[in-house]
């Protein structure tokens, strides 16, 4: 927040809806001349939990937000409770393959 207290102090934020506000979504709202050349910071901030809103002329044009987290696999996670017939692998009736087209 302290980095949006900057921007709004030389004038290149517009409004900053403050933490709590909007179910607790904390935003800072800058012009893109001020994304390209902060984008460092900014991305810190969207690291921290804030959205970052990125303004052409005033109005809104793209948001930066957190990626969700990568969801680590667990391998054989599935291992005994899924069971694959030996029939799986039988080769399909013609009727089945004329539906598909081939």
């Amino acid at each position: 927040m302290a980095l949006a207290a900057a921007f709004a102090a030389q004038g290149w934020i517009r409004f900053v809806v403050a933490p709590g506000f909007l179910e607790g979504v904390s935003m800072t709202v800058v012009n893109v001349h001020q994304a390209k050349t902060h984008l460092s910071r900014l991305l810190a901030q969207v690291e921290a939990g804030e959205d970052v809103v990125i303004a052409r002329n005033g109005a809104p044009v793209a948001r930066l937000v957190r990626c969700r987290p990568k969801v680590q696999r667990q391998p054989d996670v599935l291992k005994g409770r899924v069971v694959v017939p030996d029939s799986f692998f039988d080769p399909l009736p013609d009727e089945e393959l004329s539906a598909w087209g081939q």
